[in-house]
């Protein structure tokens, strides 16, 4: 079974303004809205492959109702812990010339609340896979990833984690399944400017030295990054689109890839479909759907065959 973590979900109010001015009116010539969170991503598009997960989380007010009543419409089986105050956060994203985004902060999170979503992971048991991925609330203490996998040590738990910075390095110890920094992250954890999946090798190579099984890079337009558990390097193209929306793109390659290494596959296949699910994610205004990811597929396909 695969379980994803959401600590501080959200409703993504994405608006499309004609224009945007500070200080003055502006208006919109269409909104969409989803339900957000790197969790929930990674959830919805296992769901979409029909992989079968477990989305936990944290949820409060009325947009936490929201979140889990449209989650559970969706298919996707949601186990939130309620807060008895504050709302689930709203982030709205100005999708115009260029993409400007205002997250919100997200509701208090209490001890005692912390104490029962720790409790309802205790049904992951040996097998499963655990993703931990997204930044930390500020409510929370910020090695809540620590404290999540070290409670959940020595039962053969497969641990994924897609986290900014300090986060991602204060896991390694623990020696998860996957990492997948992008490339700007990479360069701001090692002080560099690494661009192409060529320029991130050795970067990636001291992440997988320092514990990672396997760490995959992804390199926007340039393509993606995979160093495996056997120290072998794989590296995809991407299939060229029209970028549509960039939120989630990471969190659907980390779907793809964990979906494929479950059902069996090998490093480079799943590395593929990773890439495939991250593009398709892109070239559509929410996480993708399946007629999409296998349209990308066999592009991805065709370009590695044509090289």
């Amino acid at each position: 079974m695969i379980y994803t973590v959401t600590l501080n979900p959200a409703i993504d109010y994405v608006m499309h303004p004609v224009s945007l001015d500070m200080g003055f009116t502006n208006r919109s010539s269409s909104e969409e809205v989803y339900c957000g969170g790197n969790g929930i991503n990674i959830s919805t598009l296992l769901n979409e492959l029909k992989v079968v997960n477990v989305a936990f989380g944290i949820a409060a007010g009325f947009t936490g109702d929201y979140l889990i009543k449209t989650l559970q419409d969706n298919g996707v089986s949601a186990n939130f812990v309620r807060l008895k105050e504050g709302f689930t956060r709203i982030n709205v994203k100005l999708n115009g010339i260029v993409m400007t985004m205002c997250n919100g902060m997200g509701p208090v999170i209490t001890p005692d609340k912390v104490d029962e979503l720790l409790e309802r992971l205790e049904c992951i048991a040996q097998g499963d896979t655990l993703i931990l991925t997204g930044s930390i609330p500020k409510s929370l203490p910020e090695d809540m990833y620590d404290i999540i996998m070290k409670r959940l040590e020595n039962r053969g738990v497969r641990f994924v984690v897609d986290a900014p910075g300090a986060l991602l390095l204060k896991s390694l110890p623990a020696h998860p399944f996957l990492i997948k920094p992008n490339n700007h992250e990479v360069g701001r954890i090692f002080d560099a400017s690494p661009e192409t999946p060529e320029d991130c090798i050795p970067y990636a190579q001291k992440l997988h030295d320092q514990g990672a099984q396997n760490v995959i890079v992804s390199c926007g337009g340039h393509g993606s990054l995979l160093i495996d558990e056997h120290n072998e390097i794989h590296i995809c193209p991407t299939v060229k689109i029209k970028l549509e929306n960039a939120t989630g793109a990471g969190d659907s390659m980390v779907a793809g890839f964990v979906a494929k290494t479950q059902a069996g596959a090998s490093y480079d296949e799943a590395l593929r479909f990773a890439s495939a699910c991250g593009t398709a994610t892109a070239a559509s205004k929410g996480i993708a759907n399946r007629a999409t990811i296998d349209r990308i597929s066999a592009e991805l396909d065709a370009l590695i065959a044509n090289k």
